[in-house]
């Protein structure tokens, strides 16, 4: 299975990079911007997409926004952030975003669990 992470705070991507990778199934590539991934993203989306949302240049939403009548129900988009605000969360599922991850202690559970299809197990 092969997932994006769009994050721009390299410490932080290479935590959750090392944390995801853990697992043998999954083949984690990260990136730093939204325009380094999608010069990546070609004609096929990975399987997985784990999008900051706070990015320098195009944000998180721009980038969904720009990939999103391309993505397919097989495609997972997680949204990241260290926001907790309920209305923010609100205008990303309004624009079609399924899955909203809060960079807390939790934050690579929640992620594996989202990615293993076990929603119900989500922090």
């Amino acid at each position: 299975m092969n997932v994006f992470l769009i994050e721009d705070d390299q410490i932080y991507s290479e935590f959750v990079r090392k944390a995801l990778s853990q697992n043998p199934e999954l083949k984690v590539s990260a990136f730093l911007s939204a325009e380094a991934a999608i010069e990546k993203i070609n004609g096929t989306l990975p399987d997985v997409l784990i999008i900051d949302y706070k990015l320098p240049g195009m944000s998180g939403i721009d980038l969904f926004e720009k990939i999103k009548e391309r993505i397919k129900e097989s495609n997972r988009v997680i949204m990241l952030s260290a926001i907790d605000d309920g209305n923010m969360v609100l205008s990303f599922i309004q624009k079609g975003v399924r899955d909203y991850v809060i960079k807390d202690e939790n934050v690579i559970e929640s992620l594996q669990a989202i990615i293993s299809g076990k929603d119900e197990d989500y922090f």
